[in-house]
């Protein structure tokens, strides 16, 4: 009997119907016209990140140590002892940047087209969420690497879960596992990062993907009317991204590996603590007004953002004036994000 009898006993289907279910998914999904521009392609970009720093993690995961004595040896002997580990590392910590990156550009598409509109309001919800999951995945990760920086800027991160309301006490204890950043807090971090997000970010990017293929690709105006299949025109674009990025962030690790810093030292303060890029705008923010009207501010923002598709319609009544509303607020919100990350980025 062959290995492909065997297998039809086995698992008693019609693949024939399979074959022609997969093709009607994925092989000939009708692909709006305006895709064919490159930068529609920043839906796919995230996703293929992803799916690199899962890898890459899994692989860091193999040697990393989470423990307050071995982390930062652990980092160490990945960069500098493990074959291809400073590649494995660079293309891991560039990776999630590049991420972010592209998340925000995939964001700022969507709010400008408003392809937020009936009925996609629940996948522009689920996107804002998956936006701050991966901030959640940079800042565990980023604290992994148990260097001064990164200790002392979890110690300053998780000092203002301390104003949000109600439950701000517990978030703290609950992150750090206790009251002070210890070992508890390193072993948290570690075992939110590789075993809470992850399936977290799975599950909200399976039905993002899901809706969209029920409601498909928003279309905006202005573009040529029509579909084309999704193989092999959109598929090749996608490989072409994926080459790209890989070529990209090597390029990047190699130029500007990611550093070791000097290990972490809970009784000296470093004179100059600052986060990570993604976090500046926040943080800016934070330092010019009192701190418990910043968390408030941030997060009546977080609320507007992620509610803006039922917001807009209260704020106009006609198309032309709901455009000018968005256009407008996502203006503003984009030259006052550029402005505090450059202001950040310059002053000590």
């Amino acid at each position: 009997m062959s290995v492909k009898n065997w297998l039809k006993e086995r698992f008693p289907i019609d693949y024939n119907k399979f074959i022609e279910i997969n093709e009607n998914i994925f092989i000939k999904e009708p692909i709006p016209n305006h895709m064919k521009k490159w930068f529609y392609c920043t839906g796919a970009t995230p996703l293929i990140l992803l799916s690199l720093q899962i890898v890459t993690g899994i692989l860091l995961t193999f040697y990393f140590v989470p423990s307050p004595e071995m982390a930062y040896e652990s980092v160490r002997h990945i960069t500098e002892d493990v074959r291809l580990g400073f590649w494995i590392r660079g293309l891991h910590r560039w990776g999630s940047n590049m991420m972010i990156i592209t998340l925000l550009l995939h964001m700022t598409r969507v709010f400008f087209t408003r392809a937020y509109q009936k009925p996609r309001e629940l996948n522009w919800i689920i996107g804002v969420v998956l936006f701050l999951l991966t901030l959640a995945f940079s800042f565990t990760g980023y604290s992994l690497t148990y260097n001064q920086l990164s200790y002392w800027a979890t110690t300053v991160g998780t000092n203002m879960f301390k104003q949000v309301p109600f439950i701000g006490h517990w978030a703290l204890v609950f992150l750090r596992g206790g009251e002070e950043v210890t070992a508890n807090t390193l072993t948290r971090f570690f075992t939110i990062h590789v075993g809470l997000l992850p399936p977290l970010i799975l599950l909200f990017v399976a039905v993002h993907i899901i809706i969209l293929r029920i409601h498909g690709v928003s279309e905006p105006e202005g573009f040529e009317k029509g579909h084309y299949a999704f193989y092999p025109h959109h598929f090749y674009k996608i490989i072409i991204v994926t080459l790209f990025l890989l070529a990209f962030l090597s390029t990047l690790t190699v130029i500007l590996p990611p550093g070791l810093g000097t290990p972490a030292n809970p009784t000296v303060t470093p004179f100059h603590i600052k986060p990570e890029w993604y976090f500046f705008p926040t943080y800016r923010f934070l330092k010019l007004v009192p701190l418990s009207v910043g968390i408030y501010a941030t997060a009546a923002f977080l609320v507007v953002m992620t509610f803006w598709p039922f917001i807009e319609p209260l704020l106009a009544k006609t198309n032309e004036s709901r455009r000018r509303w968005a256009f407008s607020v996502g203006g503003l919100t984009l030259l006052i994000t550029v402005a505090l990350t450059i202001w950040e980025t310059v002053v000590l």
